[in-house]
């Protein structure tokens, strides 16, 4: 079976607007390697229509620096599930799931091939109560935002989910990448 991995970029006090992040090299890299193990890309279609067409069209142009260009070429290549109710269209190796978000990631887990990575913060109260979600990657930056979008709404959840901690790295810019896996 297949590992279904959850990563985001989170503020201090649990905010995940990307608007306040600026990676860096050391970060692009590191979600690069995360990517270098997956073969399945998970999006809800907010997070989906903020990272394409804007990955795809650095990946094409090579207009970042190396190391976004790098993750630009890896990100875009992997193929991708978006679950959308209203998207009309995506891009060539994206499949659009309009219904069932729990059920269909279910069915590829099942399926042979590498990990899936999800990332949709809309979906993770639903990932989390169906135990989809084997393990996390959570980069805190430490930066407190006050506003946005929280990881977990207060009282979306319905049961405690335990968490072992696997490793954590500490990054020059301050930012710490911590790697939890599902107890």
């Amino acid at each position: 079976m297949r590992t279904v991995s959850f990563g985001i970029n989170i503020s201090l006090d649990g905010y995940c607007d990307h608007t306040f992040a600026n990676p860096d090299a050391e970060l692009h890299d590191y979600f690069t390697g995360l990517m270098r193990n997956a073969d399945l890309l998970f999006f809800g279609r907010v997070m989906y229509q903020l990272m394409f067409p804007f990955w795809s069209d650095m990946a094409r142009d090579q207009s970042g620096s190396p190391d976004e260009n790098r993750f630009a070429e890896r990100i875009t290549a992997i193929d991708k599930v978006v679950i959308s109710r209203t998207l009309e269209n995506a891009e060539n190796n994206t499949r659009i799931i309009r219904s069932n978000p729990a059920a269909e990631l279910l069915k590829l887990k099942q399926l042979p091939g590498k990990n899936i990575f999800v990332d949709s913060v809309s979906l993770l109260p639903e990932l989390l109560a169906a135990g989809i979600i084997d393990e996390f990657h959570l980069v805190i930056h430490p930066v407190f935002v006050g506003k946005g979008r929280q990881l977990l709404q207060p009282g979306s959840l319905q049961d405690i989910v335990n968490l072992e901690l696997v490793d954590t790295i500490n990054f020059k810019s301050g930012c710490v990448a911590h790697h939890y896996r599902k107890q």
